[in-house]
């Protein structure tokens, strides 16, 4: 019994996604016109269920590209009014279209001159009367046995939601990068993020000239606490590399390693990558080459950093 009802409640809303989703017409593509050319921020509203929804599809804007927050309509009527400007669009999410609080910001909203986007089941309602752009959900049948805990409404909003916000990224190119920028301090922000971002620089990034002895080397590995190093020509540009591995090798085959020049004895065109590679591929670079550090260089092959594998790894 349980079951066959979870799999019924599940069924409901999956109806009320088809039901929204068959129901898209020219006003989404109208409120998606305004969203884009908005020279404000998208403010979102609502009460109780729907509110917390529009709590979500904010942070959904806000993270792909759209300036966007949540405004709780109640506070709005205690002073909040004043974070909207007439260069915002409000969206309004109400299934009734008769909150109370909604009902009562309404007027001062569009007193103020900003675009008014209503969601609501109701095209008779209150918010459908104020609305500039009216997304009409229609009739919903809720998977709450007592048709009164939103459920398949707030699940279609939401869903409204997304693709809005999905639209906009596709409108506007937006690419991993732009992803990165404002999803610093996560995983998969970091897995996008150009590599300079994450590459160890400064004394952290062991570099040597040329014409440096391998015992030299050697000691800017040990300063850096890194396993390898990069040797660069008298202008900067990256020359080679010099890894752990090759000190070992050498050392058993010539009693003299130590003082050989390193430009000698490096690897030449060895694997690296230019700025702006994101730091995903960097990563798979090194794990495809089996390779535990890379030399990062600018359009012109000037050393910039070393990204390493263990430090990759970490953050991510």
């Amino acid at each position: 019994m349980t079951l066959e009802y979870a799999r019924l409640a599940v069924g409901a809303e999956i109806a009320a996604l088809q039901i929204m989703r068959d129901r898209l017409d020219g006003n989404f593509l109208k409120a998606l016109d305004a969203v884009q050319a908005c020279s404000g921020r998208v403010i979102m509203c609502g009460m109780g269920k729907a509110g917390l929804i529009g709590q979500k599809i904010a942070a959904t804007l806000a993270s792909t590209g759209t300036p966007s927050f949540f405004l709780h309509p109640a506070e709005a009527l205690h002073g909040d009014l004043g974070m909207i400007t007439p260069e915002d669009v409000c969206v309004f999410l109400s299934n009734s279209g008769e909150s109370g609080e909604v009902s009562r910001l309404l007027p001062h909203v569009r007193r103020l001159g900003a675009t008014i986007i209503g969601v609501t089941g109701s095209d008779r309602s209150t918010l459908a009367a104020h609305s500039d752009i009216l997304l009409h959900l229609g009739h919903i049948e809720e998977a709450c046995p007592l048709g009164l805990a939103p459920t398949a409404t707030t699940t279609s909003i939401l869903a409204l939601g997304d693709a809005l916000a999905m639209c906009l990224m596709r409108r506007r190119g937006f690419k991993e990068e732009d992803y990165a920028r404002v999803h610093p301090a996560g995983a998969l922000g970091r897995k996008v993020a150009p590599i300079e971002a994450l590459m160890r620089v400064g004394d952290a990034a062991a570099r040597v000239d040329a014409d440096e002895t391998v015992g030299k080397t050697l000691f800017a590995m040990t300063r850096a606490r890194a396993g390898a190093a990069a040797v660069l020509n008298g202008d900067g540009k990256l020359a080679g590399i010099f890894c752990d591995g090759d000190l070992r090798r050498g050392l058993e085959r010539d009693d003299l390693f130590m003082k050989r020049r390193v430009g000698e004895v490096m690897i030449r065109d060895c694997a690296h990558v230019r700025e702006g590679t994101l730091a995903g591929e960097v990563l798979d670079l090194m794990k495809r080459r089996r390779i535990a550090e890379v030399p990062v260089v600018d359009e012109n092959g000037r050393f910039l950093g070393m990204a390493d594998l263990k430090g990759l790894v970490a953050s991510m």
